[in-house]
Order: structure tokens, then sequence, then C-alpha cells
């Protein structure tokens, strides 16, 4: 199986559910944890956080932080295009919750 192919069967997967399913089949519990991690620390640059205080809360080196921001400073990064659309639909969500009911 090449990358490509791999990729494109990830792009074919349009639900959750079936998207959770296969990461639980094809990757094992530490290279989710590793995807995981990557995911969280580009999301804390993305918020503006600095590489030192990413480093030190999950205790990891600068150099594992440094690849992501430069991704993140590129304003053509895919990555960041990501983050962008994320936190304006996380923002949208916010305001739209409904208020809750007070009892009586």
């Amino acid at each position: 199986m090449s990358e490509k192919e791999l990729i494109e069967i990830f792009a074919g997967i349009n639900d959750t559910e079936t998207m959770e399913r296969f990461f639980h089949e094809i990757f094992t519990e530490k290279e989710r944890r590793v995807l995981t991690l990557r995911w969280r620390l580009l999301k804390d640059l993305h918020a503006g956080r600095t590489q030192r205080s990413i480093a030190a809360d999950y205790h990891i080196s600068l150099c594992k932080i440094t690849r992501g921001s430069k991704l993140l400073k590129d304003e053509h990064s895919i990555i960041r295009g990501i983050l962008d659309g994320y936190d304006a639909r996380k923002k949208k969500n916010a305001g739209n919750k409904p208020e809750k009911k007070r009892g009586k």
C-alpha cells in the first residue's frame, strides 16, 4: 500500500464513527496518543501559547513543537486553515447554544 492509497482511504471516510473505528483498527494505542499529542500542541500553538509552556506542560522537547510552529506561520498551510475554520465553528456554535431555562 502506498501513502497515496492510504490518503485516498482517509479522504473517502466521511463520518466520524467510521473514522474512529478505522483509527482504532489501523493505529496502535501509542500511535493514536502520538497523533493526539501532535494535534493538541498544534491547537495550543494556534491559540497563542508559547513553545516553552507547551513543552513544559506535555514534557516534550522544543524540537517536536518547532515543526508545528513553522507550519502555522505559513499562511498557505493546510493545518493553519483547518484550525482557523475549527476555531470559527467553535465560536459560532458557542454563540448559538440555547439558554438554559430556569426552574420556577
